[in-house]
């Protein structure tokens, strides 16, 4: 008798413990499903400088794990700084570079950064949210 109580006090651990443990497989893969059609999603359009007026904008963007927010400085409808204020990112820290060279560029038709293409394509709609936000 005590032998056939072991086994079920063990079934039911395993049983417990698989079902919590599974269902965090299921959302980890649902979260990861998500996060790529977020990622993949992202469009980029290049915003016309010269009719953007002289000033400081900020522009932010978000997807599941990934996000940025920037300060941009039009002067004389040229790009004259962008400051990344924050960037939430597991490994797309080089992707980071991508404001200098918005700047360089006067454009957002950059290259993204290979290994850190969802934190390019997030700093870049950051950019592109700021440039919207401005007056025309």
């Amino acid at each position: 008798m005590k032998k056939k109580q072991v086994i079920i006090i063990v079934v039911l651990v395993v049983v417990i413990l698989g079902g919590y443990f599974g269902s965090k497989g299921v959302k980890a893969y649902t979260d990861l499903k998500t996060y790529e059609k977020q990622v993949n999603d992202i469009t980029i359009a290049n915003v016309n400088v010269s009719k953007v007026a002289d000033g400081t904008y900020t522009g932010s963007y978000e997807v599941l794990w990934v996000s940025a927010e920037v300060e941009l400085t039009v002067k004389n409808h040229r790009i004259e700084g962008i400051k990344l204020v924050e960037h939430k990112n597991g490994r797309g820290t080089p992707a980071e570079i991508l404001p200098s060279k918005v700047v360089e560029a006067q454009s957002l038709e950059v290259d993204m950064v290979a290994g850190a293409t969802s934190s390019s394509k997030v700093i870049l709609k950051a950019i592109e949210n700021a440039l919207n936000s401005a007056p025309k």
